[in-house]
């Protein structure tokens, strides 16, 4: 119940008055049960004179005076036995708490209080419980010295700042849940940047599919669409090659097998041209997943050259099949960024230098923008990525230090198996369970956790809940916090804009915060909403453009551009002198399209033949 200060005899003043202007009313009730986890505090929920106090409201923390220690603990429900309200005297309630830890005063007089997350000490019946003081409620975030940045500040009292540990938090990667409009993509911008500015020698891949973070952080960010994307098909794995050519749909493993063993011959081929079809054994051989370079007419060769023996007579069908297949993926525009380069080389340097910012140049950030991009070829791509991230992390010997952030990461990591690609998941698991040992760091942002593997999510161990509304994506949260938070938990369903609740290694103890407000034109999709805020403004559609995008087909080159590099067949990429110097330009003719692929034969990286 609530007495006056003055009544309460015995009370260790020292902890309970720091400054002579703190409120006199701090004592608010008694503790009348007790267990492991919760506690019962009787009070009242009016003053003397009937003024409702409001000091009473769930989601508070209060303390419990102990002498020398003060239990923390966080209201979670509130409620009177008899159910009725009596408007003529004061109203007896009952408060339940859950015990979270203890704050104790330091060693030296004037030092910080020290928090724990363990009581030692439980409450006695009739301890006195107490709004906690604004000290105690910074003690029990603070993280102790760790590497910490400010994202926002508590909900219980904005003049606290709501710190996290970043190393910890990137370092054994994250996870920010929230349903759709709660403000997760401007979370993840501020993150982001609060971390750019903590980790000057991080590198931050975003896989992208809704073009919105280029906005937010243009001071960092490389922007790479489908129309800027360099990523040769030698660098795809068999498996993700085979997803690109099969569209998604399941796999002929005659045709995988034919794969699997003329790849390989192909890439000899580039090597050594003059070594014929033969491939050596040893350290140094080469197989359908080693990423050196080879020519697609060089594959289509090999194709031709089985299709034709004796033996393989059998296999015709499944040869002519695959051959079709590779000249259809080869065909279609939607796949410039694997089959565009006029010239087969070896450019994996560049490539991995300028997707993963090595160096960064000041942009440290690459927005990998798939919304342009065909879905049967997001996962593999996704999947190449994921896994070169990991190999540069490893291999680098933590000299790079990468975070790959996957936004509706349930697109690629679904909980059912039978969905997704499975060379994607499991990339993608190879950084959650192993990638903080090298510096490969993960950030999981999704709208439906439930749909999300639990194995990607148990990896997590910092959290950022906002408001969940499914009650099945509440229960896969509820599995990953401590019981001794649990109750917090309940706000889940009706937490407002820009509150989380962060739990997890990244922070001290469960936290419900608000993140820090960005400005208007640093939120996610800004430039996105201003362009269709002066669409509508013009009542005139552009039909022609909106077709050309649809068909996504490039507008045809002018005449009179070189047909392709002239180059010395006698060398490879890398020697010197390799390029000649373009003495004459070379005019495209009609007769440089092959009728049988429809393709210019430098599509396929063929050398033209000296003048």
């Amino acid at each position: 119940m609530f007495v006056e200060r003055e009544a309460s005899v015995g009370e260790p003043t020292s902890q309970e008055r720091r400054h002579a202007e703190q409120n006199d009313r701090r004592i608010l009730g008694n503790v009348v049960q007790c267990d492991g986890a919760r506690a019962t505090i009787s009070a009242f929920a009016d003053e003397v004179d009937g003024a409702v106090t409001g000091l009473w409201t769930v989601g508070k923390m209060i303390s419990i005076n102990l002498g020398t220690t003060r239990t923390v603990g966080l209201v979670y429900a509130i409620g009177k036995s008899d159910r009725a309200w009596n408007n003529e005297g004061q109203n007896a309630i009952e408060v339940s708490i859950e015990l979270i830890g203890e704050v104790r005063d330091g060693a030296e007089p004037g030092a910080k209080p020290i928090f724990d997350r363990g009581i030692t000490t439980y409450p006695h019946i009739g301890a006195v419980a107490h709004r906690i003081r604004s000290r105690d409620l910074q003690a029990v975030y603070d993280l102790a010295g760790r590497h910490s940045i400010t994202i926002g500040s508590l909900s219980q009292d904005e003049t606290i700042a709501a710190n996290i540990a970043i190393d910890d938090t990137l370092a054994r990667h994250f996870a920010i849940v929230g349903t759709t409009g709660v403000g997760k993509s401007t979370a993840v911008s501020l993150l982001l940047r609060k971390s750019i500015a903590a980790r000057p020698d991080l590198r931050i891949l975003i896989l992208d599919p809704h073009n919105e973070f280029a906005a937010s952080l243009p001071e960092y960010c490389v922007r790479v669409d489908s129309k800027t994307l360099d990523l040769p098909f030698w660098m795809f794995k068999l498996e993700e090659f085979a997803e690109v050519l099969f569209r998604g749909r399941e796999t002929v493993p005659e045709e995988i097998d034919a794969l699997r063993d003329l790849i390989p011959l192909a890439k000899n081929l580039y090597r050594n041209p003059n070594s014929g079809a033969y491939l050596r054994r040893g350290n140094d051989a080469l197989t359908a997943d080693t990423p050196v370079p080879y020519r697609i007419a060089d594959l289509l060769k090999q194709i031709d050259e089985r299709t034709g023996m004796l033996e393989s007579k059998n296999e015709r069908p499944t040869l002519k099949s695959l051959k079709t297949r590779i000249e259809s993926a080869a065909a279609d525009p939607r796949y410039r960024f694997m089959f565009s380069s006029r010239l087969i080389e070896d450019t994996i340097h560049e490539t991995i230098g300028n997707i993963f910012r090595v160096p960064h140049h000041g942009r440290p950030v690459t927005c990998f923008e798939m919304a342009g991009m065909p879905s049967e070829v997001v996962n593999s791509v996704c999947s190449v990525l994921a896994r070169l991230a990991f190999d540069l992390a490893l291999w680098s010997e933590g000299k790079l230090q990468l975070l790959l952030l996957c936004e509706e990461a349930h697109r690629y990591m679904p909980a059912d198996a039978r969905l997704g690609f499975a060379p994607t998941r499991h990339a993608l698991s190879r950084i959650a369970k192993e990638g903080r040992k090298y510096g490969c760091y993960l950030g999981v942002v999704t709208q439906r956790p439930g749909e999300l593997d639990p194995t990607i999510l148990s990896q997590c161990s910092t959290f950022f809940a906002m408001r969940l509304a499914n009650e099945q994506d509440q229960a896969i949260i509820r599995s990953a916090i401590a019981d001794s938070s649990a109750s917090t938990l309940a706000f889940l369903s009706s937490m407002g804009q820009r509150e989380a609740i962060a739990f997890g290694e990244g922070v001290a103890t469960t936290m419900r915060l608000k993140f820090e407000r960005l400005p208007a034109e640093l939120l996610p999709g800004a430039a996105k909403r201003e362009q269709q805020e002066a669409a509508k403004l013009n009542d005139d559609v552009d039909l022609v453009a909106i077709v050309e995008r649809l068909r996504n087909v490039p507008k045809p080159q002018p005449q009179g551009m070189p047909f392709a590099e002239v180059v010395d067949s006698g060398r490879q990429a890398g020697d010197p002198d390799y390029r000649k110097p373009p003495a004459t330009t070379r005019v495209q003719s009609d007769d440089d399209f092959d009728m049988r692929y429809g393709l210019k034969p430098a599509t396929f990286g063929l050398r033209p033949q000296n003048d």
